[in-house]
């Protein structure tokens, strides 16, 4: 590769040959639904913040005053959104992660209870919602330790993933290490299946996400505006990776937002991929760190899960 060329980006990945990973119980697909969590963390004058967030059902930023419409549209999501969202997810018996802001889980802790009493686990989304690309080293590591704090407190246990929103910074990995605690995180979008990567010396496990199977898209300029446009979506990136689960691990993330699809006008696309995926025979719904532990085991990392866990991790 030309000097000018010269680049840390990894294009290769497997190669078309992953390692021989079956899912539990010889599954094709291991599906993971986030549950992202953000509604009191999004940037806001009212809560001592630089500005105002700018982005939801329309894109528009109140400078100079506090904004009261986008503090009652975030409020959606715990008020209206997680009751319908949890309901769907006890329907049908689905495990699910929730990426959670430390900040929002400070302002609705029951979220988090209501979480972990049904078998979901509760990782972490920082502290705000707010991208890390920008952020000093020192201010990013309080960042991460208050996220943690935040959400063992909410939840009764420490977050063993990490998802920053949009960019991270070149520290971020380094800082979770440090950090300790941490068993994945999900700072990326390049692949359908876990992989490590090098870190200071360490190598990490990184569970990929997307923002294409995601309700996001309902969002101004996304393409969704129909429930059945999520679910068309999603089922048909599930049926694709079913199809080639039957050579090789295939894992399909779904992102989720309770201010999004929690909307009576979306919440049935949701339920409609739910029917779906759930009527197929060999499909693992499975939470993002029984994912990651159950990687590692396979491919002969149990030493990441010790180090990450502790000694007596199982």
């Amino acid at each position: 590769m030309p000097a000018s060329l010269s680049s840390d980006r990894d294009f290769l990945g497997y190669g078309g040959k992953p390692p021989n990973v079956r899912w539990p119980g010889g599954a094709r697909l291991a599906v993971s639904l986030v549950v992202n969590v953000e509604e009191g963390a999004e940037l806001s004058l009212g809560q001592g913040d630089e500005r105002n967030e700018a982005v939801y059902e329309v894109r528009e930023e109140v400078v100079g005053a506090r904004d009261l419409c986008m503090e009652s549209h975030f409020e959606y999501g715990p008020r209206a959104g997680w009751p319908r969202v949890r309901a769907l997810l006890v329907k049908y018996g689905v495990e699910a992660t929730l990426n959670a802001n430390g900040r929002a889980l400070a302002h609705t802790p029951w979220i988090a209870r209501e979480a972990v009493a049904d078998g979901h686990e509760v990782a972490a989304h920082g502290w705000r919602w707010e991208t890390h690309a920008h952020m000093a080293e020192a201010e990013e590591r309080t960042a991460i330790a208050r996220a943690v704090e935040a959400i063992t407190t909410a939840a009764g246990r420490a977050p063993r993933g990490w998802h920053t929103r949009s960019a991270t910074s070149p520290n971020t990995r380094r800082l979770l290490l440090e950090q300790g605690g941490f068993l994945y995180d999900s700072n990326a979008y390049n692949d359908d299946l876990p992989y490590l990567v090098r870190e200071a010396g360490h190598d990490c496990l990184v569970l990929p996400y997307a923002f294409d199977t995601n309700d996001m898209r309902f969002q101004p300029g996304g393409g969704f505006v129909f429930a059945e446009d999520f679910s068309r979506y999603c089922i048909e990136a599930f049926d694709r990776l079913y199809e080639e689960g039957a050579q090789a691990p295939r894992m399909l993330s779904v992102g989720l937002h309770l201010r999004l699809i929690g909307r009576p006008g979306r919440i049935g696309g949701l339920e409609r991929f739910l029917r779906h995926a759930t009527s197929r025979p060999g499909v693992w719904f499975a939470r993002r760190d029984a994912i990651a532990l159950h990687w590692l085991e396979a491919v002969g990392r149990g030493d990441l899960i010790r180090r990450a866990l502790g000694p007596d991790a199982a």
